[in-house]
């Protein structure tokens, strides 16, 4: 039956979906429970379906969110001309959302963010960052190491190196000792990650700095650069543990806030200490929509020195949409809560211009 209205699909995986697989799979319970936590923004963001039902509602849409095992059935009969996808969550390895945007481009239906191919390159850390140094972005350069044994050896690091997985974000599986100052210990920490993860780890050169988070909703059709929120991530700590990252989303974050030991971070504009860092952190943004195809939502995290010298860690085609740091950008540049940001962004890709609802 046909839609009588424009349409907003929400396609999202869940966490519980995501851990029975990787348990059948025969992963640890423990690392399970922390890999599927990735996906605590689906649980996070569940609570607000009937805000933003009521959201898309005031603006002349019908609003249906979609679990991923049941995407392919959900998309099959809609229409190409009223439907828009927005996938909320990415991977092609541990999890599959990079899946969504595929199907949506093979119904001929309109979408929310990056092409597919992009939803697959930013979980590859190794080969982004290759990608990206191509485009003359300031990435580190990256060794890559399997189970002990290198694959392509990292650059010298006068003040280190840092360990991740691979294929797992830049904080998932993090431990304190991942800043390392030998690169045996770096291949310890690829053993470690491999028995917990099977993933390979990315050896990067340590660089300084604080932490940024760039922030783009491109609400308003053909919203360029300045509409980026631009931030410094401040936490206390130099970087985000497994265990920092699970004390702030989904259901170990609720868990967190029940014990009193949930803290956000401080978000502090950086135009108002570094203009200079602000406006080189945008031109970045811009060589990434122009020759990477970032658009309408992603975010980048950053370094940032005292000098303004940048370090483009990553980009994200699925940011956080109910995290702290993007609730807040929303709070920000649109004065907008984020099931009525999301609802603008759906209406003025499904509805032509755009038209800014009361507030």
């Amino acid at each position: 039956m046909p839609n009588t209205k424009p349409k907003l699909i929400l396609v999202y995986e869940p966490e519980k979906a995501c851990f029975d697989r990787l348990i059948a799979d025969g992963y640890a319970p423990d690392r399970a429970t922390e890999i599927s936590s990735y996906l605590a923004q689906s649980t996070d963001l569940a609570y607000e379906f009937e805000a933003l039902a009521a959201a898309c509602l005031r603006r002349g849409l019908s609003f249906g969110p979609v679990t991923l095992d049941d995407a392919a059935d959900a998309l099959a009969d809609q229409n190409p001309q009223d439907t828009l996808v927005w996938t909320l969550s990415d991977g092609i390895a541990y999890f599959r959302g990079g899946a969504a945007p595929a199907l949506a481009r093979l119904k001929g239906l309109k979408t929310i963010g990056a092409d597919d191919s992009l939803f697959a390159l930013c979980q590859d850390k190794f080969r982004s960052g290759a990608v990206l140094g191509a485009l003359g972005l300031p990435a580190p350069q990256a060794g890559l190491a399997r189970n002990g044994k290198w694959l392509v050896e990292p650059p010298a690091a006068a003040a280190g190196w840092f360990v991740k997985p691979n294929r797992l974000g830049a904080k998932i599986g993090i431990w304190p000792d991942s800043r390392c100052n030998d690169l045996s210990h770096a291949l310890e920490l690829s053993r470690r990650v491999y028995a917990a993860y099977r993933d390979d780890v990315v050896v990067q050169p340590y660089v300084p700095g604080r932490n940024v988070r760039a922030s783009f909703l491109g609400l308003v059709p053909g919203a360029g650069v300045e509409a980026l929120g631009v931030a410094f991530v401040d936490s206390g700590a130099d970087f985000q543990t497994m265990e920092d990252s699970m004390a702030l989303y989904g259901e170990t974050g609720e868990a967190a806030k029940a014990q009193g030991q949930y803290a956000e971070p401080e978000l502090l504009p950086v135009g108002d200490s570094q203009p200079g860092a602000d406006a080189k952190i945008r031109s970045i943004a811009e060589r990434l929509m122009s020759g990477l195809g970032l658009r309408d939502v992603f975010s980048i995290d950053l370094r940032v020195e005292s000098d303004d010298t940048i370090h483009l860690i990553e980009f994200e085609v699925c940011p956080g949409l109910p995290c702290f740091d993007f609730r807040a950008y929303c709070r920000s540049q649109w004065n907008m809560s984020l099931a009525d940001a999301m609802a603008e962004m759906a209406a003025s890709r499904l509805s032509g211009p755009q038209r800014l609802a009361a507030q």
